[in-house]
């Protein structure tokens, strides 16, 4: 405890860490100010009355996760962040499979600098094209919350204010980023996710407090969650130290002695794309048969289904393995260490250094897409097991992955502050490893 107070009082004695956490606090109360106000033309009253606590829709429901419940609160936050991450996603698709797109990320900042531009102004197209889709959904499931004095006129108010909404909070994540603490975009996602875990954690604890006997089984499911966020934990900075030697080297008049090092291969490279792009393909059922109730719906909209878990499964071990195979490439990384004279020991240099580091991947990849794929199913199971379906949703999926993400990339810029004051790390043996170092995604 001793220990702990002290290493916060040599991050609040930082004077540039304490400005960093104070902005970013500041424009995360910004935030979720800003979820909790209302759009113009929508009685909140009357839309908490025709069920604006939740959408029953899993794809309607994934959307207000990330948003914080602005989604179903009609907020002028409703759309989020998530128009942003779908049109940066989209982009880093292009620089893998588009070669123009791979020369300008190539450029250096000029096109990082580029790539960000155009990324924002797919965000505006897609923003106006989800705005106008939420208007549709707001008259249809809660029509009689929309005023009618402002019928003439709410698509177009509407949609300016989602569309500046979204812009305002891609401003706001790329400030945290430049002036704040940790990946902006990241923050405001795992505080939407986050800002649900006290109404979840009452729901359980109420659920479990009758019979009196059950209040035993909440704390056994406060356990279990602990050991899966350690167990996320591994997932996440699991790497495979494969060592390199580089030759010795003459600059100039100077020799610099040959050094050995570690080209660390990550057990999770593709982070929590598979488990987003395996959720897209579950919902692909239901937009086919346009919401209706069929069987096959209700297969693919229920988490505790055993088939749909089976299919979930296989469906993240294969993307995990394709998205793994886009963003990595051995090829390039055989080239690097053959320009900077290093070399994997044992084998030669070129064509087989590829062969040996695609291996070594493809052996760690398949433990670490089966991880993947248990963390995605963990919500369904914890459902099967009695737990609410809150509460449920922070066993495991694309919630907890991002959670944990967003910790330690945020611990790791702590710690590197304090070490380069040469104040004592966060932790007593070793450094925190954020996703800088072991994940491929960044939002």
């Amino acid at each position: 405890m001793k220990k702990l107070i002290q290493t916060l009082k040599n991050i609040w004695s930082i004077e540039e860490l304490r400005s960093k956490i104070l902005f970013t606090l500041m424009l995360i109360v910004v935030y979720r100010i800003g979820a909790h106000i209302v759009l113009p033309g929508v009685n909140p009253v009357a839309l908490a009355q025709t069920g604006g606590k939740g959408s029953g829709n899993p794809m309607l429901d994934l959307i207000n996760t990330f948003a914080g419940g602005a989604f179903n609160q009609a907020s002028i936050f409703a759309l989020g962040i998530m128009p942003y991450i779908s049109a940066s996603i989209f982009m880093q698709l292009m620089t893998v499979l588009v070669p123009k797109f791979q020369k300008m990320q190539k450029e250096g900042d000029s096109g990082r600098k580029k790539i960000n531009q155009m990324t924002r102004y797919l965000t505006v197209a897609v923003t106006l094209l989800q705005a106008s889709a939420y208007v549709t959904y707001l008259k249809q499931t809660h029509g009689t919350a929309l005023m009618a004095g402002f019928a003439s006129y709410f698509w177009l108010s509407t949609v300016i204010i989602l569309t500046a909404g979204t812009l305002f909070v891609m401003w706001m994540g790329e400030k945290i980023t430049d002036k704040g603490l940790g990946n902006g975009t990241s923050l405001i996602i795992m505080i939407g996710i986050l800002a649900r875990l006290p109404q979840s954690f009452t729901q359980e604890l109420v659920a479990k407090s009758s019979p009196a006997g059950q209040i035993l089984i909440f704390i056994v499911e406060i356990v279990i969650l602990i050991a899966i966020i350690m167990g996320c934990v591994l997932l996440i900075q699991g790497v495979r130290k494969v060592p390199v030697n580089y030759a010795k080297q003459i600059v100039g008049n100077r020799q610099f002695q040959g050094a050995r090092q570690f080209l660390p291969l990550k057990v999770n490279s593709a982070g929590v794309m598979p488990i987003i792009f395996a959720q897209a393909i579950m919902f692909l059922p239901t937009l086919i048969t346009l919401g209706r109730q069929s069987e096959i719906s209700r297969m693919f909209t229920d988490h505790r289904n055993i088939i749909y878990m089976l299919i979930y499964s296989v469906v993240v071990i294969g993307f995990t393995f394709l998205y793994t195979a886009l963003i990595f490439n051995p090829k390039q990384i055989a080239e690097n260490l053959k320009q900077n004279n290093g070399f994997i020991p044992g084998v030669k240099p070129g064509q087989p250094t590829a062969d040996y580091i695609g291996n070594i991947m493809d052996k760690i990849t398949f433990p670490g897409a089966i991880l993947l794929a248990l963390v995605g199913i963990l919500p369904g199971i914890a459902q099967r097991l009695g737990v609410t379906q809150g509460f449920s949703t922070f066993f495991g999926g694309t919630s907890l992955l991002i959670m944990v993400g967003v910790i330690l990339d945020t611990l790791q810029q702590i710690e590197t502050q304090l070490l380069m004051r040469q104040y004592d790390g966060l932790m007593k043996s070793g450094r925190i490893q954020g996703r800088q170092t072991t994940s491929a995604v960044q939002y």
